[in-house]
């Protein structure tokens, strides 16, 4: 094996690891279309279905939490909170699934701060590959900004079937800027190891 190919590899390595994650990035835009097509076209009963899934996932995880505190002898343990914490999950659950539609309003804000957070990557790669010279970075900003204003816009807006077609603008742009990132990693890599 020759200097260059040692030194290559990892780089070649970083680059398919580069490439898992924006397929995973694409897997979660198609996850959004998804549930945007299904907040349109079943708005009511989507809210419905979201609170019942936070409800029994907070019931699950705070018993489970409750039985390991009397498992593990957490009550000799000062700073074992997982009763505590337990109760205050299995109520929430419970909450959860008595009041659907108020939790539709606490999903619709996490959305919208998840698409931001998207955003906020998307344009910390922009920066990123504009430092490196890759010329596709303005498009990757655009979409990066494009998805920072769907992303305000879902959290400032209550209505469900409006929220469904911004989930599924958002995840036509996400999918949309991952194909073109993925398709200048082997450009990245070249630069790289030049």
């Amino acid at each position: 094996m020759t200097k260059a190919e040692i030194i290559n590899r990892p780089v070649e390595q970083v680059g398919n690891d580069i490439k898992k994650s924006a397929w995973l990035a694409v897997i979660e835009s198609l996850t959004i279309i998804i549930m945007g097509v299904l907040f349109i076209a079943w708005p009511d009963y989507m809210v419905r279905i979201i609170s019942y899934i936070f409800g029994i996932f907070f019931i699950i995880k705070g018993a489970f939490q409750i039985i390991n505190y009397f498992v593990e002898k957490g009550q000799n343990d000062f700073f074992n909170n997982e009763l505590l914490v337990g109760v205050i999950s299995v109520l929430l659950g419970v909450a959860a699934i008595a009041v659907g539609a108020e939790i539709a309003n606490v999903f619709r804000v996490v959305l919208g701060i998840w698409l931001v957070y998207e955003s906020l990557v998307r344009i910390n790669t922009a920066i990123k590959l504009s430092a490196a010279g890759i010329s596709v970075w303005k498009y990757i900003l655009l979409i990066g900004l494009g998805i920072l204003l769907l992303g305000v816009f879902v959290v400032f807006n209550d209505v469900t079937v409006v929220i469904g077609w911004m989930m599924i603008i958002a995840g036509i742009i996400g999918i949309f800027g991952d194909v073109l990132f993925m398709q200048q990693i082997d450009n990245l890599i070249s630069k790289i190891t030049k």
